[in-house]
């Protein structure tokens, strides 16, 4: 990773220096990803299945369960079925003690306004192939819809190296309470999640991560007439570690190396104060890195990676906030004195031992994040997500005679006669 002082860079070099890899951005991608789409949404289940034997291998299929799941506790440890379990009690606890409450206002006497929450009818879940299982993800997705009281969840996945399902990830459905998953993945299964491809219905909004081709099919559904809400811009992981001289140069770049791990166009930074930590950390890097399974995607990663060397910590919070990461890691002796400060983050880990890894598996938070910036506007999967607001409004008699007039002429004012009629029409009826 190139280290960088930021003092010393011009705008053009701090914009440079906190962009995004180009591969998520690259115009023939999004070409790619718009003919899938377009040809699932226009000729539904055929265009699905013969882009699904294209790119997954073979045509979607739905997988049930259950014979899967009971092979996946035959075959695991007690020890990794023990891990699965906290981690889902943790997600379970956190998301079913995050639910909203219902709440009324009487904004004058007479007049209640209540906002009541109600679950999405049915959502689609994408799930994230490739070299293992993503389990964890169905987990983080899942479960806070379960919490959210969404009845009809429908599952997408990449089908594994070899074709079908991996028994993980099928375990992890049964632990949701989802009977069945659909082997589809990429750009088509966001395509047939939207409008609907032969058995697979259609979805009133897509929740999930993956990689730049399914982060591009999410936003351009989402922007097509009838086409499904979604949760955020999830795409290739990010994450930025503010540290301090003090921060244990090994723990900083473990934490990075476990997001370069990932793909190869995510992306990792590390701002510090101090420039000892920031040269150890450099020359850390690589040696570990050549030590993974999956050194060439962590090795790809690193190469679009940067360490801001900034004067001061709040400097290095206000690169964080610029740079909006998905992941915001404090490294620093004081983290809570930090935490106040930063406003635009996917999700915060106060102090050195609070390790991403932890937030990715069990700590209870979603880890399906926003990515490339938008935690400016973007919050993660919660519950919430799931969840639709409704306000209720409520008028008494004698309500209804002190609002009806100041109600019709805000809308003459507008030019709307109809609305101010009416709210007349109320005040005659009162009167009457």
């Amino acid at each position: 990773m190139k280290i960088l002082v930021w003092n010393e860079l011009d705008e053009a070099g701090r914009r440079a220096a906190l962009a995004r890899p180009e591969q998520r951005s690259d115009a023939a991608l999004q070409a790619s990803v718009r003919a899938i789409v377009d040809d699932v949404r226009l000729r539904g289940w055929d265009a699905a299945a013969e882009q699904g034997l294209r790119l997954d291998g073979e045509a979607p299929q739905r997988v049930v369960v259950a014979a899967l799941a009971e092979e996946a506790r035959r075959t695991l440890s007690t020890a990794q079925l023990r891990a699965i379990d906290l981690a889902r009690r943790n997600i379970i606890a956190f998301h079913k003690g995050s639910l909203p409450a219902e709440h009324e206002v009487e904004t004058m006497p007479g007049l209640r306004v209540r906002k009541v929450w109600r679950p999405l009818d049915r959502v689609g879940l994408y799930v994230p192939g490739g070299a293992t299982p993503l389990f964890s993800t169905l987990l983080m997705l899942a479960l806070p819809a379960r919490a959210a009281g969404v009845t009809e969840i429908v599952v997408a996945t990449p089908p594994r190296a070899g074709g079908g399902l991996d028994p993980v990830l099928a375990l992890a459905a049964d632990l949701c309470g989802i009977a069945h998953v659909w082997t589809i993945g990429g750009a088509q299964a966001i395509a047939a999640l939207a409008w609907g491809a032969g058995a697979i219905p259609a979805v009133a909004k897509i929740c999930g991560p993956g990689n730049a081709y399914v982060a591009e099919a999410k936003t351009y559904a989402a922007s097509l007439p009838g086409g499904p809400a979604i949760d955020m811009p999830a795409g290739p992981s990010e994450l930025l570690v503010v540290a301090d001289g003090g921060a244990d140069p090994r723990l900083v770049a473990a934490d990075l190396l476990s997001q370069a791990e990932h793909d190869a166009s995510a992306q990792v930074i590390l701002a510090t104060d101090s420039r000892p930590l920031a040269e150890t950390v450099a020359a850390m890097l690589p040696g570990l890195a050549r030590d993974l399974p999956r050194a060439s995607l962590a090795e790809a990663a690193l190469a679009n990676g940067r360490i801001l060397v900034a004067d001061t910590l709040d400097r290095c919070v206000e690169i964080a906030n610029a740079y909006a990461p998905e992941h915001l890691s404090l490294a620093v002796a004081e983290p809570e004195v930090l935490v106040g400060a930063v406003r635009n983050a996917g999700a915060v880990f106060a102090g050195g031992q609070a390790a991403e890894t932890f937030g990715d598996y069990l700590a209870g938070s979603s880890h399906v994040l926003p990515t490339d910036g938008a935690a400016r506007a973007w919050s993660g999967v919660s519950v919430h997500t799931f969840l639709k607001a409704m306000t209720i409004q409520s008028v008494t008699p004698e309500a209804a005679r002190r609002i009806a007039r100041p109600a019709a002429e805000l809308a003459r004012l507008e030019g709307l006669e109809a609305h101010a009629r009416a709210a007349d029409a109320r005040l005659d009826e009162v009167t009457a």
